[in-house]
């Protein structure tokens, strides 16, 4: 098949890797014409996985049009901020289109797969989620993750797109929980990081994996999701690697906050982008929308858009008044 990867970066580069492996022919879009060109040349995405190197049967286009001419499919890896604007350009395609961003728009409160239901309504949509962090995925370390979408024959067909012997990709029809999952433990791994800036132990990370679990379930029940799926790939599998892996963005955000480090200066100093930053705003939105209790998003949103120190931030959240386990 022809495929079509929207976005050059990490992510993006390494599906692009399984899906040539799997014998299919690969276009490259992204924003910067110049970097495109570098790869090509190269033979290197050396912004983002410069150890890798690429097949030289990859195709790259500068122009988003253009590099979906002959697509069958459609890989989406474009930061959660841009993807209404980029799948808008792109919104009369009718192949299938996978996400692979992990967010929530907070204007609207939608998941990707969401925001495409609205600009690219004659497309088939799918997301693909789970714990796997980029750089591991390209160096062939094994993987599960789960391709989720409301229609089964498109699941089956980005399970069957993707699936090797060291990606293994299963099926699920709760899109909603699936998404859901991949865009709050990004907000959830920020906490995490913070526990390790502060210097703080296995048992307060045990613990904030836990209650974080039961908070995403929570939040993602209430929009229409299965609980169960909370304890799937996208859910429990994705929130421990991102919390505990030092490749993981949005604990390295954590972390360094934690030690008292300046917010604008982790964000202008980290080459790609932190996708829980925008989340823990939108996700807090939605938990103020079905009047539910997030104390963990709650912490987060005070430390990153408040201003709160983490100190207070863990000891509020610890001196909240007992209760039940639920």
């Amino acid at each position: 098949m022809n495929i079509t990867l929207v976005g050059a970066g990490a992510w993006g580069t390494a599906l692009g890797l399984l899906l040539h492996q799997n014998g299919h022919q690969i276009t490259v879009w992204g924003h910067n014409p110049e970097r495109l060109a570098e790869m090509k040349l190269n033979r290197r995405n050396r912004r983002h996985l410069p150890e890798v190197e690429l097949p030289d049967s990859w195709r790259y286009a500068a122009d988003l049009i253009a590099a979906i001419q002959e697509a069958e499919a459609v890989v989406l890896a474009v930061p959660s901020r841009c993807f209404r604007e980029i799948s808008s350009r792109i919104g009369k395609f009718s192949g299938t289109v996978v996400s692979v961003t992990k967010g929530i728009e907070f204007d609207s409160g939608q998941t990707m797969c969401g925001i495409l239901r609205e600009t690219m309504p004659a497309a088939r949509i799918a997301a693909l989620s789970g714990p796997s962090l980029a750089l591991e995925v390209a160096r062939g370390v094994p993987t599960a993750v789960v391709a989720a979408s409301r229609d089964p024959a498109a699941a089956q067909d980005v399970q069957t797109w993707f699936h090797r012997p060291t990606f293994r990709v299963y099926t699920s029809d709760d899109l909603s929980g699936v998404e859901l999952g991949g865009a709050l433990k990004n907000v959830m791994a920020i906490a995490a990081g913070v526990c390790d800036g502060l210097g703080f132990g296995d048992n307060s990370k045990a613990a904030l994996l836990t209650r974080s679990t039961v908070e995403m379930s929570r939040l993602g029940v209430a929009c229409g999701a299965k609980a169960e799926t909370f304890l799937g790939l996208s859910g429990l599998g994705d929130l421990t690697v991102t919390c505990f892996s030092k490749l993981s963005r949005n604990r390295t955000l954590g972390e360094r906050l934690g030690r008292g480090e300046p917010l604008d200066q982790i964000l202008a100093t980290s080459p790609n982008v932190i996708e829980g930053h925008p989340t823990a705003r939108a996700a807090l939105a939605l938990a103020q929308k079905h009047s539910l209790y997030a104390p963990i998003v709650s912490e987060v949103h005070g430390m990153l858009y408040g201003g709160k120190e983490p100190r207070q931030a863990v000891s509020d959240l610890l001196n909240r008044d007992s209760r039940p386990e639920r």
